[in-house]
């Protein structure tokens, strides 16, 4: 009775054991999903087997991922568009190699636990890394970046120190950590700089021979007569076309060099000057029958620190663009908003607008935009050299003010807004 009471309880141990094996295999059977034939051979191979050539697998499949990601590293490391990755308290992660010199980041090591702030003292890129985590989205940010002097240099050598001008690009990640690509714009910096110096240089050459030429073209206009004196006539005309170039070349440097010395600034009536302008160009609007609606919130007489002169020449130059492309009996509306300290103004005309594609140049020096906004049937009105929009922007900027340009909804036509801040004795204020 014994030994067949033993036997009894081992067969039943041994099918406990069986059933246990065959449910523990059932149940991890779903989870052996590595391999795609697991599920073929799940039957004849033990679950020992199963484990063994699973973790086999996935250790070979983790082999690759690391190598791959070594790969990726050394890519980044070696791309010549610089990086950096912090996490959520603002520590470097990791940087590459191109984003170490630019910002002259030679006090961390991969795996060191620093403060972003510590290492490049920027207030505009923590700025950019805290506004991207704050609405958690991508970010694009321009600015002067001054290096921190290397280690070993003298603080007098900080003082020399170019400053770049770099654009940033954020990138939101889980867990509160930003990737931010920066670009170096200096060198494109540089060009433009030299391009202008360049071009002043050769405006004031060409001061003299038109000057030389304007003098005997006058000269000989007393003295020839009949079509020679009209071919003469017509020679004075773009001789003073090209000196009018040139002067506007003079004055767009000297405004951009020395806004300083070129404004002669006092009080101005923003409503007095705004009517002087147009009625300087009045006989164009009657032309064409365009009319002008001025509109101020405020009745009273908005005064703005300024140079009378120099806004004149804005306005003058704003309003003509107006006119050139403002259909027959056409308004252009004028709209001067005072509020908390800043003055806006709108010219709205009602063309066909801007093309998309020329609103982000139409400030730069000589772009004349798309050719098809020349309006059919004002073929008379010739086009200008280039430069009005670029002069008008660098006075209204020697002024501390702005200018952003943009098709209006409703017209469909240009809006030109301008925004400069008011005189603290403003009586609007």
């Amino acid at each position: 009775m014994d030994l067949l009471a033993l036997l009894i309880g081992v067969a039943i141990g041994f099918a406990i054991g069986a059933w246990e094996r065959f449910r523990l295999k059932n149940r991890l059977r779903p989870l052996l999903t590595a391999l795609p034939d697991t599920s073929d051979v799940a039957n004849s191979l033990s679950l020992t087997s199963l484990v063994r050539r699973e973790i086999f697998y996935l250790s070979e499949q983790y082999q690759q991922a690391e190598s791959e990601l070594t790969l990726w590293k050394s890519l980044l490391d070696q791309a010549p568009i610089s990086y950096l990755w912090v996490d959520g308290e603002n520590h470097l992660l990791q940087c590459n190699e191109a984003c170490r010199n630019l910002l002259q980041i030679d006090r961390w090591q991969a795996g060191q636990l620093r403060l972003l702030l510590e290492l490049v003292r920027s207030y505009e890129l923590d700025q950019l890394i805290g506004q991207s985590r704050l609405e958690q989205t991508s970010q694009i940010k321009e600015w002067a970046f001054y290096p921190i002097p290397s280690t070993g240099e003298s603080p007098n050598q900080s003082l020399t120190t170019k400053s770049l001008m770099l654009r940033a690009y954020s990138l939101v990640l889980p867990q509160q950590q930003v990737v931010v690509f920066l670009e170096n714009l200096q060198p494109i910096v540089d060009l433009s700089l030299q391009r202008d110096r360049a071009f002043s240089d050769l405006t004031h050459e060409l001061r003299t021979p038109l000057t030389g030429i304007a003098l005997i073209a006058e000269t000989l206009h007393g003295r020839l007569q009949g079509t020679e004196r009209k071919w003469l006539e017509q020679l004075l005309q773009e001789v003073d076309r090209l000196k009018n170039f040139v002067e506007n070349c003079l004055d767009l440097t000297q405004i951009s060099e020395k806004s300083n010395q070129f404004l002669r600034c006092e009080s101005v009536n923003i409503q007095e000057l705004i009517l002087s302008s147009w009625q300087r160009l009045e006989p164009l609007a009657q032309e064409k029958q365009v009319i002008l609606n001025y509109q101020s919130e405020d009745s009273e007489p908005i005064l703005i620190n300024a140079d009378r002169d120099r806004l004149m020449q804005v306005f003058l130059n704003l309003f003509d663009n107006s006119l050139k492309y403002s259909p027959a009996q056409g308004i252009v509306s004028v709209t001067v908003k005072p509020k908390q300290g800043l003055l806006q103004i709108q010219i709205i005309d009602q063309g066909s607008g801007f093309n998309l594609t020329d609103l982000p140049h139409i400030f730069d020096r000589l772009y004349r935009g798309d050719p098809s906004r020349t309006r059919q049937g004002f073929s008379q009105y010739r086009q200008g050299s280039g430069l009005g929009l670029a002069i008008a922007k660098e006075i209204i900027q020697a002024h501390g003010g702005s200018i952003q340009a943009e098709n209006d909804p409703q017209t469909g036509g240009a809006c030109l807004t301008l925004s400069f801040s008011l005189q603290l004795e403003n009586s609007s204020l």
